[in-house]
């Protein structure tokens, strides 16, 4: 009897999402806010792979699988069917995500998922991974997935994110991301943000404050409106200033979770290790972050 040919299984990094900077500098009449953000990648993340076949279905796992779905609401499966809807008849199959990412974190989670399944679709259906197909369908999925469609160097993202920048390169700073242990909504967070007559909402300078050159003069507009909701990333926050070797902390995205960029490795490594003999319910990650010159 012939064996059976052995199917190829594609598998794709979901890196958390980081918002360097993220300026809320305007509202649209029907509610969404204008943003500017300068967005970048950690390299560490969700785990997504596909195994190609006729039909699509989810298998969730990991550290962070319980609460999440995987039935047709999940980001992952609504990437499929947004895929087909550019694409026409494709090939899909049954995807397996490994959540090792916070869920309800700021840092991009789903969208990241999203677009790491459509990055898996463009392999399957022979399609090069820059085709306006993909982008076409990532912004039909939610503001963030069109950024996490190429997650390989940082850009500025402007509007309600659909509007990117050109890839910029840098440097891999050595960095911590936190997270106290609780989810907070976006569109909660969101609402606690006041613009007054159009102009910049600018959050606590003492929050913002950096002497890290290349974000200086930036900030997290978000910031102050999540702390209120959840003060314990004030505490995040005030750990991650107090450690050896920290340039730079804040909040990413609506939060609550929080970044660090170290001086060196070492430094960050013992970050890590003092914050998790402190807190160890807090979720503590060493990894990499670029930022641009």
């Amino acid at each position: 009897m012939a064996a059976e040919p052995q199917i190829d299984i594609l598998e794709a990094l979901a890196p958390a999402k980081i918002n360097l900077f993220l300026h809320v500098i305007g509202r649209r009449q029907d509610g969404y806010h204008l943003l500017e953000s300068l967005v970048s990648f950690a390299d560490i993340g969700d785990k997504l792979t596909l195994e190609p076949g006729p039909r699509s279905s989810l298998e969730i796992d990991g550290p962070f699988a319980d609460g999440l779905e995987a039935g047709d609401g999940n980001l992952v499966l609504r990437a499929v069917r947004a895929f087909i809807a550019v694409h026409g008849p494709a090939i899909t199959g049954r995807f397996r995500l490994t959540k090792n990412l916070p869920i309800a974190s700021g840092i991009g989670g789903g969208s990241s998922d999203a677009a790491a399944a459509l990055r898996l679709l463009a392999r399957a259906n022979h399609l090069p991974v820059d085709s306006t197909l993909l982008t076409d369908a990532a912004s039909t999925l939610g503001a963030d997935v069109p950024v996490c469609l190429d997650p390989t160097a940082p850009r500025l993202m402007q509007g309600i994110g659909h509007e990117l920048g050109n890839r910029l390169y840098g440097r891999r700073y050595p960095a911590l991301l936190i997270n106290p242990g609780m989810p907070l909504e976006t569109r909660a967070v969101f609402g606690k943000v006041g613009l007054i007559e159009g102009q910049r909402y600018v959050a606590s300078l003492q929050n913002s404050a950096t002497t890290f050159e290349p974000l200086i003069g930036t900030r997290n507009d978000l910031e102050v409106a999540a702390i209120d909701l959840a003060p314990e990333i004030r505490s995040c926050l005030d750990e991650l200033r107090a450690s050896k070797g920290c340039m730079i902390a804040r909040m990413s995205g609506s939060g609550a979770t929080c970044f660090a960029i170290f001086d060196s490795r070492g430094d960050a490594k013992a970050a890590a290790q003092a914050l998790k003999t402190l807190h160890p319910a807090w979720w503590v990650a060493p990894c990499h972050i670029k930022v641009p010159d």
